[in-house]
């Protein structure tokens, strides 16, 4: 079972938002398989992981736990990432 904190929430509308009005509907969903196909994965590994998102340029961040996945950020691959993950989340 995957957690998403609620910034990870924000940083996958945001994905979304931008293919759906850039690239289609029909891209937007796409990426949204491709979410699912991540979050569903067998990630059997300890602490802060990072996972990239097939055939996008973003990138999970997450920490295995026993009995779930904490979703941490939704990155893009361009951004300042280490910046990004040191910003506060309010969940």
């Amino acid at each position: 079972m995957v957690i998403p904190r609620q910034q990870a929430n924000r940083d996958v509308d945001d994905a979304v938002s931008y293919y759906l009005s850039e690239a289609g509907e029909a891209v937007a969903l796409r990426v949204i398989h491709a979410l699912e196909k991540a979050y569903a994965h067998e990630l059997n590994l300890p602490a802060l992981r990072a996972w990239p998102l097939a055939g996008y340029p973003f990138t999970l961040f997450y920490v295995d736990n026993p009995d779930h996945i904490d979703l941490w950020r939704v990155l893009h691959s361009q951004r300042d990432i280490p910046a990004w993950m040191q910003a506060p989340d309010n969940g």
